[in-house]
């Protein structure tokens, strides 16, 4: 794992950014498809509003994959992931085929098998993630599952999970977050053969120290530890988000 400190939140996005974008043009100069996961969440303002301004990719030869979503909430809903995506990222680049969760599907059980079966068909070239203020990985909230093989599953959200969703501003008190969530699972996601991981911001320093410190053990307790084991995982921070890491 590289980690990479920049000054602040919009200058590690850019930094983010332009490493992903240089990965997804070396991977379509070899090969006719690229398969990516889109994060979403404040942390990636920056980093996918660069991503998109990123010149020489052929987007209409790329495949997104949706990391993770609440159940129950239609894709109108202001803190819909789908919603987010779709503004963000999808209708400013066209990628070739998006593969959203649908949050309000009928029958959740049906919706986690569909995208498990889609997500499967092939191998991720690339994800991109983020770190969550309680150290989760998508919606892989402490304890995680690190050994489940089912690309998505469907979790109980934990309350410091639901808190971070209020604090971003995405729902106006905890009552209003959704207790479940579709998420790729941590194995899904490490199966990937690049990550680029962008986490800004003081309030998540702590997860940062306790997830990504040499002096730390992987543990389930803080799931985004696991991306120390991953054979190419790059990591941005800020510096208010790297200030708690041993010098």
């Amino acid at each position: 794992m590289q980690i990479q400190i920049e000054s602040n939140a919009e200058t590690a996005g850019r930094a983010a950014a332009e490493a992903a974008a240089e990965v997804m043009r070396n991977l379509l100069s070899r090969q006719q498809t690229v398969r990516f996961v889109a994060a979403t969440g404040a942390s990636q303002f920056e980093f996918l509003h660069h991503l998109c301004e990123a010149p020489g990719i052929e987007w209409s030869r790329t495949e997104m994959f949706h990391l993770d979503e609440y159940v129950g909430i239609p894709e109108s809903h202001p803190a819909s992931f789908v919603r987010y995506l779709r503004e963000r990222l999808v209708d400013r680049v066209q990628p070739g085929a998006a593969h959203f969760l649908r949050g309000d599907a009928d029958d959740p059980e049906a919706e986690r098998r569909r995208l498990s079966q889609l997500i499967g068909a092939a191998p991720i070239d690339i994800a991109f993630v983020g770190i969550g203020e309680n150290g989760h990985l998508a919606f892989n909230d402490p304890p995680a599952d690190f050994e489940t093989r089912e690309p998505y599953l469907i979790l109980e959200l934990d309350e410091r999970c639901r808190a971070q969703q209020v604090g971003e501003g995405w729902f106006a008190s905890v009552a209003e977050v959704p207790p479940k969530a579709y998420t790729m699972s941590v194995q899904q996601i490490l199966s990937s053969r690049e990550i680029i991981c962008t986490v800004p911001n003081r309030r998540k320093a702590e997860a940062v120290r306790n997830c990504l410190a040499d002096d730390v053990e992987v543990s389930p307790q803080w799931p985004a530890s696991i991306l120390k084991t991953h054979q190419s995982c790059r990591v941005f921070l800020d510096k208010e988000s790297g200030s708690l890491l041993p010098q």
